[in-house]
């Protein structure tokens, strides 16, 4: 059993920032890959940005050069640095960790106003 637990979501009006955290605890054998995705009220969820072992990212071109995915190995914990928001960041974000298999996090709201 793992559980992945995200923080840092809230309301904040465009231009402000907002640093999500996801915090994996419980048979955690070796992280692989950690992600943020997000979903959008009436839309389909998608990938915002993601961190491999190595330290690779990748991010969607609708959130690249404002977000920043980072991971703390040591504390199983990946970070989304979320700067310059727009009311369309405005979503439900969920973390996501390969394992050994795949497990989601329950969501946290981020909203954008005005």
């Amino acid at each position: 059993q793992v559980q992945l637990v995200e923080s840092g979501g809230g309301l904040v009006q465009a231009g402000g920032s907002l640093r999500l955290s996801c915090v994996a605890s419980g048979s955690i054998f070796s992280i692989t890959v950690m992600s943020w995705y997000r979903q959008a009220p009436g839309k389909q969820r998608e990938l915002a940005a993601t961190i491999t072992s190595a330290g690779s990212t990748n991010y969607a071109d609708s959130v690249k050069g404002r977000f920043t995915i980072s991971r703390d190995n040591a504390k199983n914990t990946v970070y989304l640095q979320m700067n310059s928001l727009k009311p369309e960041d405005t979503a439900v974000y969920y973390c996501r960790m390969i394992d050994r298999g795949a497990y989601w996090g329950q969501g946290t709201q981020v909203t954008v106003s005005s």
